[in-house]
């Protein structure tokens, strides 16, 4: 039953990502982390997560701005490095506190909007495009801070998600070697979960290209921005 509901969950999670910009990492891991811990379940995420990744980025990849992705994307993976190595020296503790409190932030930028209208500039884009590959890289989640970000570029909207994609794709290259190195023994004996998110996620992300439930993108994710901020309180509140 356990693998039927990473399964399930795995769809959602690849479905949404396509749909909204964020979800792999924010709803697989929370669910992950019931069974295996927080430390685990971040390193065990970023497998399913650099799949789908690298699908919709080969799907998108002519509309990739490289201008943008040199600029914000080696950024990001810089800032993924070192929160990837980081991450090796948090105790399960910290990380399930640092990532409940992503989730509540993910959650109130979806809930309000706030992501979508804020467009910075200058040496703020930078210092976000460092930040949001830094929290990639510790917990796994990011996709908001990038979000937001790259709205100071005023792409396209097929650019703007393909180059979000192909960044995504940048954090999942530099930070995945570290999450094997820390964890990579572990993960070999949990193939089972590992194997049916990636496939799930994989669905997923082709069955996200339409509009889920007949919902438009903006009321599907603050739904989905709901559950994820009511992950985050959890994860926040239970004792570790």
């Amino acid at each position: 039953m356990f693998l039927v509901a990473v399964f399930l969950v795995a769809i959602l999670s690849g479905a949404t990502a396509t749909v909204v910009g964020f979800g792999i990492g924010s709803l697989l891991t929370p669910l992950l982390a019931v069974t295996f811990g927080t430390t685990t379940a971040v390193a065990l995420v970023t497998l399913p997560h650099a799949a789908a990744t690298a699908v919709r980025c080969w799907r998108l990849r002519a509309h990739v701005d490289r201008t943008v992705l040199v600029r914000f994307g080696l950024l990001s993976a810089g800032g993924a490095l070192a929160g990837a190595l980081i991450y090796t020296r948090l105790g399960p503790g910290a990380l399930t506190r640092l990532l409940g409190g992503l989730l509540l932030l993910t959650a109130v930028a979806q809930l309000t909007g706030w992501a979508s209208r804020w467009q910075p500039h200058g040496p703020v884009v930078a210092l976000f495009g460092l930040v949001s590959g830094f929290f990639g890289g510790i917990a796994g989640n990011q996709g908001g801070l990038r979000s937001a970000a790259l709205t100071a570029f005023g792409l396209p909207p097929l650019g703007f998600v393909a180059t979000a994609t192909a960044t995504g794709l940048l954090v999942d290259t530099v930070r995945t070697p570290v999450y094997l190195w820390h964890s990579g023994s572990v993960m070999l004996t949990l193939w089972a979960p590992i194997t049916v998110s990636t496939v799930g996620v994989l669905i997923g992300t082709i069955l996200g290209e339409r509009l889920l439930l007949g919902l438009s993108p903006r009321h599907f994710g603050r739904a989905i921005g709901g559950a994820i901020g009511a992950l985050g309180i959890w994860m926040l509140v239970i004792p570790v």
